[in-house]
């Protein structure tokens, strides 16, 4: 089943954006320690160790920044640029995870940005690249 072309409306992106970002990175940072423990994230974690992240999904107005040491990804905030900006509407980022689109060709067709450390850059689309999401639909329901 491929996903609609959805992008919410600008009223809506600026309500989401005001609300505070650390839920949405409790949640992202707390799934990739999940990942990275039952070996279904193959990250070298001290090639990624002081390195600050940024998601940005545009249209939600929400900009999900986390860094990691060498045994995990971390729930924290950080001031300045980060060293990996990742940009996309939020159903592309979906696309990505579902498999529909991958990161190479949202980002030929300027539908994803990234930018800063090219090397990380590279490394971590290779990262989610190598992700089974077919293997974790058992822990999304609990199992």
């Amino acid at each position: 089943m491929t996903l609609p072309e959805i992008i919410l409306p600008d009223w809506l992106g600026k309500i989401i954006g005001r609300l505070p970002a650390s839920p949405p990175r409790l949640v992202l940072v707390t799934a990739l320690n999940t990942m990275l423990r039952r070996g279904l994230l193959p990250a070298e974690m001290d090639y990624f160790n002081g390195r600050k992240f940024e998601i940005d999904v545009l249209d939600a107005g929400l900009k999900i920044r986390f860094s990691a040491d060498t045994e995990k990804f971390l729930n924290q905030d950080f001031s300045g640029q980060p060293d990996l900006r990742l940009a996309a509407n939020g159903i592309d980022f979906m696309r990505m995870i579902a498999r529909e689109e991958d990161p190479d060709t949202l980002f030929f067709n300027r539908k994803l940005q990234i930018e800063g450390d090219t090397e990380l850059g590279l490394v971590t689309k290779n990262l989610l690249d190598g992700v089974d999401w077919a293997a974790l639909k058992p822990f999304a329901r609990g199992g």
